[in-house]
């Protein structure tokens, strides 16, 4: 980002600055909206909501100024913003067919509005910024491959933890060092079974100004398992075991608790992604290893330690005030802050919350039916674990135990746009489509 802030002023004093179109205009979309505000140089012109009033309310609560007008077509939004004025819209198709805008910023959190979205905005040249970590960890490699194909790209968003995990993995990664562990903090209690109908969650939520079905993703761990699925899937970094550890810790210790089991900490291996419970939040870090010797000397005289486990530590990250930076550095740079590998090295997937029976559905991340829980995407695979990306409306088909993880032969899949495009992904890994035939099949479904 180093330098970004001058381009920005450029943008600004041309009078051309970078023009996002936000779907959800929900806590995290609002937050983006009022640090557009505050920044040169790029503007979001364009809200998008199934609750109108709150795409029209975004604006009103970031304090920008100008006249909000409600469009019902591509045409008419790109016009509203073609007469300098600001567009709201229920319908996010609406956005993806815009020609006035150069990003579109996905901010529902539901992998399913995810998915469609990228493909269409894919297919109308505008570039992806990614706030929806739970649709990458499912079909994010076809989705940054698909947008590469149309000559656009895909980022997810700077800010939240994974971004945040990644700036410092490229940092060690660049000097050399050997990366053991990146992770983040946990800043509540773990309970795997809370669920959004406890009514000291809906006031813990309602004093936070968020639903409780997403206080809860953060609350039974299936939001730490996502952003670290992020993580690895970007950086190639695997959970140590399933679950990954989540010692209590501190920053102080972290290099300590993050080390080799024969060194004195949790790891088996170096390589992983994981997180702690403690003081720790609302940073993330990275533990690294030297074992060259002037450096080790160099270190110590940095106040770094003894070695060879050295803590990089970011006290914060800014989640959604972050994001539009994303949006900067894909318009102006023309280049991504994160993207995902060309594989799924990590898999999220569901474990039964209660004893579940034939016939019950399954609901959203953060609700009464499952958590969440990390491994690698081969062990996952060998089991045919249920990925959480595609839980959502699936019916159980035969009994699963509290505790238990969730299988694909457990329960029948709804069908949809993400998980069509979750299968190609999986022919396209198994070398059983070509590159061409891949193409084909992606574009009917961003027709479709």
């Amino acid at each position: 980002m180093i330098g970004l802030n001058y381009e920005l002023e450029q943008r600004e004093a041309s009078g051309n600055p970078v023009r996002v179109g936000l779907i959800g205009a929900g806590q995290m979309g609002t937050d983006v909206v009022a640090t557009s505000k505050m920044m040169k140089g790029l503007r979001v012109v364009v809200t998008a909501d199934l609750d109108l009033e709150r795409a029209i309310a975004a604006y009103k609560i970031a304090q920008i100024e100008g006249e909000v007008v409600v469009a019902e077509t591509a045409e008419q939004a790109d016009a509203v913003v073609a007469a300098g004025k600001l567009a709201a819209v229920r319908d996010y198709h609406i956005i993806t067919s815009m020609k006035n805008i150069d990003v579109m910023l996905e901010a529902t959190g539901a992998p399913e509005i995810g998915a469609r979205s990228a493909l269409l905005s894919a297919r109308s040249g505008q570039d992806l910024a990614m706030m929806n970590v739970e649709t990458d960890i499912t079909v994010g490699p076809i989705l940054h491959w698909y947008a590469q194909q149309k000559g656009v790209l895909y980022a997810l968003a700077a800010g939240d933890e994974p971004a945040a995990c990644k700036e410092l993995y490229d940092l060690a990664v660049s000097m050399g060092f050997t990366v053991v562990a990146a992770g983040k903090g946990k800043n509540n209690p773990l309970d795997r079974h809370s669920t959004p109908a406890d009514p000291a969650v809906q006031k813990e939520a309602a004093r936070r100004g968020l639903s409780p079905n997403m206080l809860i993703e953060f609350v039974d761990g299936s939001k730490t398992m996502i952003e670290m699925a992020a993580v690895s899937n970007a950086t190639g970094l695997i959970p140590d075991v399933r679950g990954m550890h989540g010692p209590e810790t501190d920053r102080d210790h972290l290099n300590q608790t993050f080390a080799l089991k024969e060194e004195g900490g949790v790891l088996s291996k170096m390589g992983v992604v994981d997180y702690g419970i403690g003081r720790v939040a609302p940073g993330v870090f990275l533990i690294v290893r030297t074992d060259h010797p002037r450096l080790r000397e160099a270190l110590i005289l940095r106040d770094m330690g003894n070695g060879p486990y050295y803590t990089l530590f970011r006290p914060f990250h800014l989640c959604s005030i972050e994001v539009p930076l994303t949006c900067a550095m894909l318009t102006i740079r023309k280049k991504s802050n994160m993207v995902p590998l060309n594989r799924l090295v990590s898999e999220v997937f569901a474990v039964a919350k209660r004893d579940l029976v034939p016939g019950d559905t399954l609901d959203a991340i953060g609700g009464t039916t499952y958590y969440s829980l990390i491994d690698t995407y081969e062990n996952a695979k060998a089991e045919c674990l249920l990925p959480i990306g595609l839980a959502k409306g699936a019916k159980l088909l035969r009994p699963v135990k509290m505790d238990t993880p969730i299988t694909c032969k457990d329960v029948e899949i709804k069908p949809s746009t993400v998980y069509s495009l979750r299968q190609l992904q999986e022919q396209w890994f198994d070398g059983a489509i070509s590159e061409v035939e891949l193409l084909k099949a992606v574009d009917e479904l961003a027709r479709d």
